[in-house]
C-alpha cells in the first residue's frame, strides 16, 4: 500500500482550500413573466424555453383537479 511521500503543509492546505470559496449563483429575470431564475433553466411557470415548448408530466391532471376542488361548495356547518 502506498503511503504519502511527505507530510502536507499548512501552506499546501491553505492555497488548496483558496479555491473552495463559494460563488453567488447567476439569476436572471425572465422577460415575459418578470421571475427570478437561474440562467440557462426555464424560470417556474414558464410555458417555453428558448422558443420551444415545455412540457410537465401530469399537469394537465393538476389543473382539472383543482378546477374540480374550487367548483365544490363548501359543507356547511354542523349545527350542535
Amino acid at each position: 500500500m502506498g503511503l504519502p511521500g511527505h507530510r502536507r503543509t499548512s501552506s499546501d492546505k491553505r492555497r488548496r482550500a483558496a479555491h473552495f470559496a463559494l460563488t453567488a449563483p447567476d439569476i436572471t429575470k425572465d422577460k415575459e413573466t418578470g421571475a427570478l431564475h437561474l440562467s440557462h433553466r426555464a424560470a417556474p411557470g414558464a410555458k417555453e424555453y428558448r422558443g420551444h415548448a415545455i412540457h410537465v408530466k401530469g399537469q394537465e391532471h393538476k389543473l382539472e383537479k383543482l378546477l374540480k376542488k374550487s367548483k365544490t361548495e363548501k359543507p356547511e356547518e354542523h349545527k350542535h
